[in-house]
């Protein structure tokens, strides 16, 4: 594993959990959520290096606006998740 996988997979972990806190729900929830919507991917992986210059209240922020868009778009769309 290289060195930005593993800030990645961090920084993943930290906003996870700092964006279920608010929401009220488990860290394995929100995870389970964001990865039916390949969020944890397309989101926190890949935009990493945008991300990661924001506060921790940015990032839960953004994620909760981006798992209510997708979901809101599959619901829309007659799509299981």
């Amino acid at each position: 594993m290289t060195e930005l996988t593993t800030r990645q997979i961090q920084f993943a972990t930290l906003a996870i959990g700092a964006t279920a806190q608010p929401m009220g729900i488990s860290a394995t929830e929100l995870h389970n959520r964001l990865k039916e919507c390949d969020l944890v991917r397309q989101f926190l992986f890949d935009c990493y290096d945008t991300l990661r210059t924001e506060s921790i209240d940015g990032v839960a922020w953004n994620v909760q606006e981006a798992l209510r868009n997708w979901e809101a778009k599959f619901a829309k769309e007659g799509n299981k998740l």
